[in-house]
């Protein structure tokens, strides 16, 4: 695998940022590897374990290099969906494999609803896909207030609110909003508001995320292989949740994991889950073992 190249490609409202780790010897289907909003810098440690093929990554519209060149304040899954079918088809490599987590999971469903020729194997890792729970009307109340906090108090109490979401262990409650809220310096973010109201995830994409519903019907009849993932050590959390129940809905077993959440990450941000194992289980299923 050779050093990553970056390239940019134009997309309606949004110029964007893509890095290609080619190996021009393989044989192998294109890996593609995203999340949402999560950038190209998150996934160093994952491409380093596929030397033997061509790895893609990106940073999608509104995070890291790929920034908006319009004024919209919200990103959807559709935009996002159409954003990575202009980039498979500027790569012109025929069906890429794709591994999507979080909310570049639910991305890449669209995707496969939309355009299941320009994917061959799809690996869904975690996405938060709030519409197919029970306690759907809680989660996105609960996304509703963490936006309304950010534009309100700014980042840190928004974070705040987000990581105790993201961590809850079983249904959300209704009275999420009228908790106390969390201090967003136990979590070692700032409390004080620096006025910028620009973050992808809590300003731009949280929203439209978990309030997307799925063409199931369409995912179902694809041509694309979908493979469900969810981490062995986030068990009732709320992506987790949600991909068993995407797991169910398709009707296929959901493919277990290893770690949490970001169980993929080698240090990146500051993180680090189970690397070795997590690329070792994603192999599996790529190669039709998993």
């Amino acid at each position: 695998m050779s050093e990553p190249t970056t390239h940019t490609l134009d997309a309606p409202g949004a110029l964007l940022h893509y890095d290609v780790r080619g190996n021009d010897s393989s044989n192998a289907p294109v890996l593609l590897l995203i999340g949402s909003p999560m950038t190209a810098s998150g996934f160093v440690t994952l491409a380093g374990h596929f030397t033997d093929r061509t790895v893609v990554t990106y940073d999608p519209r509104g995070a890291g290099r790929s920034r908006r060149t319009d004024d919209a304040t919200e990103t959807t899954p559709e935009e996002h969906a159409d954003d990575l079918h202009r980039l498979l088809s500027a790569l012109g490599s025929g069906p890429v494999d794709l591994f999507a987590t979080s909310g570049g999971a639910v991305n890449a469903l669209v995707l496969v609803a939309r355009h299941p020729e320009q994917v061959r194997t799809l690996v869904a890792h975690e996405p938060p896909a709030a519409q197919v729970l029970p306690d759907r009307e809680e989660a996105l109340a609960a996304a509703v207030d963490i936006h309304q906090t950010y534009e309100r108090s700014g980042l840190g109490p928004a974070m705040a609110k987000f990581i105790t979401l993201v961590g809850l262990q079983g249904p959300v409650p209704a009275d999420f909003a009228d908790r106390p809220a969390p201090d967003p310096a136990s979590f070692g973010l700032p409390s004080e508001d620096d006025g910028t109201r620009d973050d992808p995830l809590v300003g731009q994409n949280m929203v439209s995320c978990l309030r997307h519903q799925h063409d199931f019907d369409a995912l179902r009849s694809a041509s694309t292989r979908v493979v469900v993932a969810a981490g062995t050590g986030s068990e009732g959390e709320l992506a987790h949740r949600a991909a068993l129940a995407v797991a169910e809905r398709l009707g296929t077993p959901p493919v277990a994991f290893p770690s949490h959440h970001a169980g993929f990450l080698g240090g990146e941000h500051g993180m680090r889950g189970e690397p070795d194992a997590f690329a070792a289980a994603l192999r599996e299923v790529l190669d039709g073992q998993g």
